[in-house]
């Protein structure tokens, strides 16, 4: 039987986004803050999963021996370090948490069964990486306040909360919606980006984050007055928002998750065919999580 582990890891390093071929007008209008000169830091966390057949023991690999070879392959390595300095390849390659992620796994894949290297720059920024060349993903988490009703206008009060329970009052209820966005494309072979990360997050600021921040869906959201806005169809509409912005920055949306409350969460992957409504999911899957 084949079977999936993961193990953590951490470390601390400080790196600087700067193109030499680049005049300083041009990196800072590029990478903004990130240009310092003595760069910034991070207290990175890595997600490291392995795949493999069940041995004898019980183990697809001894957690020890995995532990050894990700501290002398990786964290002992990069920890304290600067990256732009202490591999080769981020001198090649800007080391952004997508190419991060992608060498660690060229360091490691000799040495371990490989299946995913995740990788964490803070909590609401990090990238996946599944050994596809040049192909990665990259993920970011913001959040709205927002209120809602749960029901179907053909329906009476009764029924409503029927189906609805609570959530189908009339006076609406509200959440503290958490986000998160993942983008899928090709690592940039100079600058380490799958997609300019600050006009990525301006993306979901200006398309979601601002027009659906502290609002009554139902009535400030014109989707919403025909649609009923639970978790799985807000998530499918903010999709359906972002999907042409992100492709007119170079990048595939690929994810749309969204988290109602710690017990309530909905997933929306996203294909290449545009989400035009509710009804037609023929490209994109909804895992809604209870």
């Amino acid at each position: 039987m084949r079977c999936t582990i993961n193990r953590r890891a951490q470390f601390s390093a400080s790196h600087r986004y700067w193109l030499p071929e680049l005049s300083e007008a041009d990196n800072i209008q590029r990478f903004g803050l990130c240009t310092q000169t003595h760069g910034h830091g991070h207290n990175y966390v890595l997600y490291i999963s392995l795949e493999g057949e069940i041995d004898e023991y019980g183990m697809v690999q001894n957690l020890s021996d995995v532990k050894q070879v990700i501290k002398r392959e990786v964290t002992s390595q990069l920890d304290y370090s600067f990256l732009n300095e202490v591999w080769s390849e981020f001198q090649e390659t800007l080391p952004t948490t997508e190419n991060i992620a992608k060498v660690i796994w060229q360091r490691l894949a000799p040495h371990l069964p490989l299946v995913k290297i995740q990788l964490f720059e803070h909590p609401e920024l990090w990238a996946d990486y599944l050994g596809n060349d040049m192909e990665a993903y990259l993920s970011i988490g913001t959040h709205f306040s927002a209120a809602h009703r749960l029901a179907l206008p053909t329906l009476s009060y009764e029924e409503n909360c029927q189906i609805y329970g609570k959530c189908a009052r009339p006076n609406g209820h509200g959440h503290n919606y958490h986000l998160e966005v993942t983008v899928k494309g090709e690592v940039d072979s100079r600058t380490g980006m799958i997609v300019d990360l600050v006009a990525l997050q301006k993306v979901v600021e200006d398309h979601v984050v601002e027009p659906f921040d502290h609002t009554f869906l139902n009535k400030d959201i014109p989707y919403f007055a025909e649609v009923v806005p639970t978790a799985e169809n807000i998530a499918i509409h903010i999709g359906q928002l972002l999907e042409q912005p992100v492709r007119e920055l170079g990048a595939e949306l690929y994810k749309v998750k969204l988290i109602e409350s710690p017990n309530n969460s909905c997933e929306v992957l996203c294909g290449k065919s545009t989400l035009n409504s509710v009804t037609a999911q023929s490209s994109e899957q909804v895992l809604l999580s209870v």
